[in-house]
C-alpha cells in the first residue's frame, strides 16, 4: 500500500514538472535579416569572393556590375553604386575587401536613405487611406496588417471593401475585420467608388480616425481598370476635397523589375504617395528597392517579410542594408 502511494506522488510529480521556457521572440532586425535570406544568399553571398581583390579595378567592377544586375537592382542603380565605390575607394585609399565590402553598404545606403519616411497621419478626420496594386500583390492582406498598426497608435480604423469584383476580396477583408474588430463597408455588387464613398460618409458620422480604401487589382497595362480607379480617386475627392491623404501601391518583391513599370504606370493614373514592399521573404529580388530609390523614387512606407499580422514594419534604410550585407 505504502509502495503504492509512493508511485502515485511521483506520477503526480512528473505530470506537475515544467515545459522547457519557450525560444526568445527574435527582434524586428532579426527577422528582417531572416527575411531577406533569399537576396542575401543571391547578393551578400558572392560580394566576399569579389570583393578579395582587394582593389577597385576592372575586373571588379565587372564582377560586382554583373551581381548588381542580377539581383535586379537595375542599370541606372547599378552604375550609380559603382561609381560611389570608385570614387570612395580613390578617395579614402580603401584596399581591404571588408573595406570595400562597407564602402558598397554606406553607397546603398546613402541611396536609399530618401526612402525612408514613415507615413505620418495628419490632422485630419477621417484620414484616407487608398491602396491599390496588381492582382496577388498582397493587399488586402497588408490592409489587414495596417489595421494592426494603427490600433497600437490608439487611432480607429474602418475598411472599405473597394475590390467589388473578387468576392473573396470581400470576404477576407470581412475575416480580417472581425479579427481586428473594426467595421467592414461593403457591397456583394456595384460600383466600387460609391463603396468607398459610403465609407468615408461612415467614418465621418462616426467619428472614425482612419479609413482604408481597398480596390481591385488591375495589370497597368489594361486602360479601362486604369480609368476606374482614376474615378475612384475622383469619387473620394467628392466625398472629401482634400483626400485622399495617402495613396499607397503594393508591390510584391517577386516581380523585380517590372515593379518599376507599376510605379509609374499606378503614379500616372493616382498620384501615388508611398510603396509597401511586400513578400521579401519569398524573394531573391531585394534589389529592386535600390532600382526604385534610383529610378522612381517613392517612400517606402512599409516593408513585409512575413504572413504574420506583425511582419509590415516601416521600412528603415540602414536595417535593410545591414540584413543585405551580414
Amino acid at each position: 500500500m505504502f509502495a503504492f502511494l509512493k508511485k502515485s506522488a511521483g506520477a503526480q510529480d512528473a505530470v506537475a514538472a515544467p515545459s522547457p521556457p519557450p525560444p526568445p521572440e527574435l527582434s524586428w532586425r532579426e527577422r528582417l535579416k531572416a527575411g531577406l535570406a533569399r537576396t542575401r544568399a543571391q547578393f551578400g553571398g558572392q560580394l566576399k569572393s569579389i570583393f578579395l581583390r582587394g582593389k577597385v579595378d576592372d575586373e571588379l567592377l565587372e564582377a560586382l556590375e554583373t551581381l548588381l544586375i542580377s539581383s535586379d537592382v537595375g542599370m541606372e542603380a547599378t552604375q550609380h553604386l559603382l561609381n560611389e565605390l570608385k570614387t570612395c575607394a580613390k578617395r579614402d585609399r580603401i584596399d581591404t575587401p571588408d573595406g570595400l565590402q562597407k564602402a558598397l553598404s554606406d553607397a546603398l545606403h546613402g541611396l536609399l536613405l530618401p526612402l525612408e519616411q514613415p507615413l505620418t497621419i495628419s490632422a485630419q478626420r477621417p484620414f484616407i487611406i487608398m491602396i491599390t496594386g496588381v492582382n496577388g500583390a498582397g493587399k488586402t492582406t497588408s490592409i489587414g496588417k495596417l489595421v494592426k498598426h494603427f490600433h497600437a497608435q490608439g487611432l480607429s480604423v474602418l475598411l472599405a471593401a473597394g475590390d467589388t469584383f473578387r468576392a473573396a476580396a470581400r470576404e477576407q477583408l470581412q475575416a480580417w475585420g472581425e479579427r481586428n474588430q473594426v467595421t467592414v463597408i461593403s457591397q456583394e455588387s456595384g460600383d466600387p467608388a460609391a463603396v468607398i464613398f459610403d465609407a468615408i460618409a461612415a467614418a465621418k458620422a462616426r467619428g472614425i480616425d482612419i479609413v482604408l480604401a481597398d480596390t481591385a487589382g488591375r495589370l497597368p497595362t489594361q486602360l479601362h481598370l486604369m480609368e476606374e480607379i482614376a474615378k475612384v480617386r475622383r469619387v473620394i475627392q467628392k466625398a472629401d476635397p482634400s483626400g485622399p491623404h495617402e495613396t499607397l501601391l503594393v508591390l510584391d518583391a517577386n516581380f523585380g523589375q517590372n515593379a518599376l513599370q507599376q510605379v509609374k504606370a499606378f503614379d500616372k493614373a493616382i498620384a501615388v504617395s508611398g510603396l509597401i514592399v511586400t513578400k521579401l521573404d519569398g524573394s531573391a529580388k531585394g534589389g529592386v528597392v535600390a532600382a526604385i530609390a534610383r529610378q522612381c523614387p517613392k517612400p517606402i512606407r512599409f516593408i513585409g517579410i512575413g504572413e504574420g499580422i506583425d511582419d509590415l514594419r516601416p521600412f528603415v534604410a540602414r536595417d535593410f542594408v545591414d540584413a543585405l550585407f551580414e
